[in-house]
């Protein structure tokens, strides 16, 4: 199976945020993990392979401190899916400065970022020490995403990979910076009315403000179905 990440929506002109693209597994029924947001396995084992070969051609992965505690993520290639696996860039948003030293994406290769706000910088990078590299976007409650792409931008990301949770996409979509929405939705029904879905957060107040996307693909994998949509400009 082959795929490209998505068209470069740069060609050429000045590069003010890297082409973003968010990608998930969800139940039938539009969840992504367990009531209480315990974790799920819902990707198949031909999704997983789509992740990594994904990962491999994207040049940073970006996860919320919650996934980091919830799920304990490696950010990376693996190389028994993907040969000569890539480093690329691993980045967690972490207003809250909840980190852990020991965890698991501080391990695996390539550089770390861990995005915070003003008042969260010094204990991160007190905590982290040389694993990571803290800055902080903003004096705010939440990372200023705006400012984080401009920065990530600046150094070399073409493609940012934005993996979750269900809030941390929300934020994306709500601040109108993603390019590319990648689904894998898997034969399973979850239920639960505080088990998360891929956009959690408040939600828009009304159909005028709700994100249109243009289906461009979608694939059998596995006993499910890979869908992948674009979100047109100006929205």
């Amino acid at each position: 199976m082959g795929f490209e990440p998505g068209p470069d929506l740069y060609d050429g002109g000045p590069r003010t945020r890297p082409h973003v693209i968010v990608n998930c597994a969800m139940s039938a029924d539009g969840k992504i993990a367990l009531p209480g947001r315990r974790p799920a396995q819902i990707s198949s084992e031909e999704d997983l392979l789509r992740v990594h070969q994904l990962r491999a051609k994207c040049d940073a992965i970006l996860v919320g401190v919650g996934t980091i505690l919830a799920d304990n993520p490696k950010l990376y290639v693996s190389p028994t899916r993907v040969k000569d696996p890539p480093a690329p860039l691993k980045i967690v948003l972490d207003a809250s400065g909840r980190t852990p030293a020991d965890a698991a994406f501080l391990s695996t290769p390539g550089r770390s970022i861990v995005a915070t706000v003003r008042r969260s910088e010094e204990l991160l990078a007190g905590r982290l020490g040389d694993k990571a590299d803290v800055r902080a976007f903003g004096d705010d409650e939440l990372v200023n995403l705006h400012g984080l792409l401009e920065h990530l931008a600046h150094q070399g990301v073409r493609t940012l990979l934005v993996e979750g949770g269900g809030t941390v996409i929300w934020s994306f979509f709500r601040s109108g910076v993603v390019d590319e929405f990648q689904v894998y939705v898997g034969p399973l029904v979850i239920g639960g009315e505080d088990a998360p879905s891929p956009a959690d957060g408040e939600g828009f107040a009304s159909m005028g403000g709700a994100v249109r996307l243009e289906m461009v693909s979608f694939e059998r994998l596995g006993a499910g179905v890979w869908i992948r949509y674009r979100v047109p400009h100006g929205h």
